[in-house]
């Protein structure tokens, strides 16, 4: 089965870091790009970062300059850095696996919560 983990969310105040990991099983990973959502509460979610499988990285506007999403092909993982987090930033932060051909394979995780307040 597949399987999307996310950690390394938590508490911090603004102006601060958190790294998130997204370990993925049951998939063949060089055939997925990788990306990061967020759901805040009463909001959609929202794609904030994604990576193919050569490394090419996307940003939505708001976390650009701020968060760099990187792949580890050889340890199925995906990281989101984040840094000089806002507390606009606050959301359950979600990793997302889209297989590069097949439609139907897109997964989510289960999320990791990511509070910034002061």
């Amino acid at each position: 089965q597949v399987q999307l983990v996310e950690s390394g969310g938590g508490l911090v105040q603004p102006g601060e870091s958190l790294r998130l990991s997204c370990a993925a099983s049951g998939i063949i990973f060089g055939a997925y790009s990788m990306g990061w959502g967020r759901q805040a509460p009463g909001k959609q979610r929202e794609l904030v970062a994604t990576i193919t499988s050569g490394g090419l990285t996307n940003y939505t506007d708001s976390v650009k300059g701020r968060f760099t999403i990187s792949r580890d092909n050889a340890k199925n993982t995906v990281y989101l850095q984040m840094n000089s987090l806002k507390p606009e930033d606050t959301a359950v932060y979600y990793c997302n696996a889209k297989h590069i051909v097949s439609l139907r394979r897109d997964y989510w995780g289960q999320g990791t919560q990511v509070t910034v307040s002061s």
